[in-house]
């Protein structure tokens, strides 16, 4: 029988090799298996939710609608999220190279991984403990963080979604370009101050475009990623040019910029222009609510592919609007030129009253005014919705808080009782513009007040006023239309009666020229109360004058009595202005307009708009109006905009006073454009106490003739310097005999006798 051998040590060493290669294999194998199951288990989903790729292909990104201005300018967003796409076209190579130079310098190199970053990222910086050397996400990686966020967090949960994200930026770089990824990036990015995106973060600290931007602001930019509120150049300027010179030094190591380029951009000043857009900030403010309030119907009954109706908060649709970016940037900086000085003017006569603001009314109903501005209050809604009751509410609104208020001179931070804010805002009076094409009813001012922040509600279209004289041009047109009258035309400045409305008698403002016969052109230049009475009396009637100004576009209700020819009703700035606009289109009435079209977030067009048109007035008579009316700046109540706001261009208007200074208008007509003003308080009793500051000519006209100062002087806009149009056929002597040239003392006041007030009560 053989006997057994012991293995040699060097056989047991050589079997036990064996075992371990084999078992190093075994686990090799099972480690390499179990990274390709859990990589394909993660891709097919089956971990967690991991997008598609149609979900690659329109990630959910909250893309907010943007309102554009006539020239394509950007007025503000509508959204969630105040994020815009742009393409790699229009991103410049000093934006694009800064951010490969920050954050992944290899970029062009890798598919979506960088194995040398992350090699650094565990030497340096896990077990060298560095962590200044950098990180290891590449932009693609950074740009699946940005697409699908992060929805846990925890110790076990950021390397799961880490490794999520490397998959998911593998399949990006399968799926997109290298320029696609980098535009994708830019327009996902948070950058602060509600800037999401390039686009907006670009037009929002620099007020330009991508494609504009200098190395300097790229820098800035790209330096916000890492930290938006550390390094806000607007609030922190000395930490974001740090971060902005950090970046350029990047850009100068990678050869992405030269020495000299480098030197300059270090060594220059961070200058911003600082835009924010918010709803409460920016251009246009009430314009745009007024946009979004419409667009919110329109989406309701407008269907995307899917069936879902559209949403303007989410889908990216591209407003088009009728607005001049430029008029409407004059119009604002003219109301704040004037509201500055009339303001002041305003508190010098009214602070330190029993009554404040208010005249001519009980101090009960002054309580009404102030309780009914609580009751509707956001702060009041809160406080309700948090359970509190009515007697701890009222004693919120009487204990002091810290707050910021609105002043001409800049917000101001102070300490005050919320009910005591309501009070200090009844003191500000405000305004309404607006501005109209007549050739196509395209709207191109919009002033809603005096600030959206603070003061909501919007005067243009909203706020239902007494017009006052600037209605007797409806009344003059009629009349000439009904009896073929000329601004010639002879008529005695006495006053009149109407027997059938309790013999009701106006009264002028002034006793300039009473008793004298005059010229409808005289008579409508200085606002002349016996004349316009004489024509509603002898040469038209109530229900022709209404019949009128509905056929231009007036839809607000009128009664047909005679007071309408002194102004009685309440008309909106809005109606005013198109309606207006109509005597210079030659009586061809513009439904007035203010979107042009709507287009989805790739450009296609979901729906145009155009003015619908009606004949009004026949051209004749229009033209005669607008001659009328150009006597009114010529040498009337308006001609304050020649001596003292040096208008050049050839304008028509005509100022308007409410009784007792409640109201002060102004019409002014342009060829090519026809603005209605509208200045006064909250109520008919915050008014001026004078006809020095009370009087459309003092409180509305400045507010035109800044304006048109702005527009004259700007070659950008090409404002229209030339005459009216005047028909064919259409003559007749507008040099008239009887013109004597007034001064600009004569009053345009609304006087209604209180033997009239029964009329009154409807209005």
């Amino acid at each position: 029988m053989a006997q057994h051998k012991e293995p040699t040590k060097q056989q047991k060493q050589k079997n036990n090799f064996g075992k371990y290669v084999k078992t190093m294999w075994i686990t090799y194998c099972i480690t390499l298996s179990a990274v390709v199951l859990f990589f394909m288990f993660l891709s097919f989903g089956w971990l967690g939710f991991m997008p598609s790729f149609e979900q690659l292909e329109n990630p959910n990104s909250n893309l907010a609608s943007e309102v554009l201005a006539d020239d394509g300018q950007l007025l503000g967003y509508i959204g969630i999220q105040n994020r815009t796409n742009v393409e790699y076209k229009d991103l410049p190579d000093n934006l694009v190279n800064a951010l490969k130079a920050t954050e992944d310098v290899r970029f062009e190199n890798h598919s979506g991984i960088d194995y040398r970053s992350l090699c650094r990222v565990l030497f340096k910086t896990i077990l060298g403990g560095r962590h200044s050397s950098g990180g290891g996400s590449t932009i693609t990686q950074q740009l699946a963080k940005n697409l699908f966020p992060r929805e846990t967090r925890g110790m076990f949960a950021t390397p799961y979604y880490k490794l999520k994200e490397w998959v998911v930026a593998v399949k990006l770089e399968r799926r997109y370009s290298k320029q696609e990824i980098i535009s994708m990036y830019f327009n996902t990015v948070d950058f602060g101050s509600n800037s999401f995106g390039i686009k907006t973060a670009s037009h929002t600290f620099f007020g330009k475009i991508p494609r504009e931007l200098s190395v300097e602001e790229s820098a800035v930019l790209v330096g916000l990623l890492k930290a938006p509120t550390t390094y806000n150049p607007v609030r922190r300027t000395e930490k974001s040019t740090q971060r902005r010179n950090t970046v350029l030094s990047q850009m100068h190591k990678y050869n992405f910029i030269d020495g000299d380029t480098y030197n300059k951009a270090v060594a220059s000043k961070l200058v911003t222009n600082y835009n924010p857009q918010t709803q409460d900030e920016g251009i246009a403010t009430y314009f745009r609510e007024k946009v979004r309030l419409f667009m919110n119907k329109w989406c309701k009954t407008h269907y995307k592919n899917n069936g879902e109706p559209y949403d303007v908060y989410r889908d990216g649709l591209k407003i088009y609007t009728t607005l001049n970016y430029d008029m409407q940037k004059n119009a604002e900086e003219s109301v704040r030129e004037h509201f500055t000085e009339l303001q002041k003017a305003f508190f010098a006569q009214t602070r330190g009253r029993a009554n404040g603001p208010f005249t001519g009314i009980s101090k009960e109903n002054i309580e009404k005014y102030y309780n009914q501005a609580m009751l509707t209050s956001d702060r009041y809604r809160k406080l309700t919705e948090a359970g509190m009751s009515e007697k701890e509410i009222r004693k919120e609104f009487n204990t002091p808080v810290e707050m910021t208020i609105f002043d001409w001179n800049g917000v101001k931070d102070t300490v005050m009782t919320p009910m005591d804010s309501i009070k200090y805002y009844k003191y500000f009076l405000n305004t309404g513009m607006v501005s109209v094409e007549p050739q196509t009813g395209q709207i191109k001012v919009y002033v809603g007040g005096i600030n959206y922040k603070y003061f909501k509600f919007d005067n243009a279209t909203l706020g239902r006023r007494q017009i006052g004289s600037t209605f007797k041009p409806f009344i003059y047109a009629a009349a000439m239309r009904d009896s073929g009258i000329e601004p010639c035309f002879q008529i005695e400045n006495s006053p009149v009666t109407f027997p059938d409305y309790d013999d009701w008698t106006p009264k002028n403002s002034n006793h300039a020229r009473e008793g004298e016969v005059v010229n409808l052109k005289w008579a409508l230049a200085n606002s002349v109360n016996y004349v316009s009475a004489a024509l509603m009396k002898d040469y038209t009637t109530p229900q022709s004058v209404i019949n009128l100004v509905r056929a231009m576009g007036i839809t607000d209700p009128i009664q047909p009595v005679p007071s309408i020819c002194l102004g009685t009703p309440d008309l909106t700035v809005w109606e005013m202005a198109a309606a207006m606009a109509t005597f210079v289109n030659q009586g061809l009435h513009k439904e007035p307009i203010f979107i042009t079209k709507i287009t989805d977030n790739k450009g296609i067009v979901l729906e145009t708009f155009t003015s619908k048109s009606n004949s009004a007035l026949d051209e004749r008579t229009a033209y005669l109006v607008v001659d009328l009316m150009k006597g009114v700046v010529d040498g009337g109540t308006g001609s304050r905009l020649r001596y003292k706001y040096s208008v050049k261009s050839i304008i028509a208007g005509k100022t308007g006073t409410t009784d007792n200074n409640s109201d002060g208008w102004f019409i002014g007509l342009n060829p090519k454009l026809a603005t209605a003003i509208w200045v006064g308080g909250e109520y008919r009793s915050i008014h001026f106490n004078s006809m020095t500051w009370g009087q459309g000519a003092a409180m509305a006209l400045p507010i035109y003739g800044y304006f048109m100062n702005k527009c004259e002087s700007n070659p950008h806009i090409g404002f229209y310097k030339g005459n009216f149009v005047r028909p064919s056929g259409v003559g007749f002597n507008d040099d008239c005999t009887a013109w004597d040239k007034p001064t600009d003392r004569v009053s345009d006041t609304v006087r209604v006798s209180s033997s009239f007030s029964e009329y009154d009560k409807a209005w």
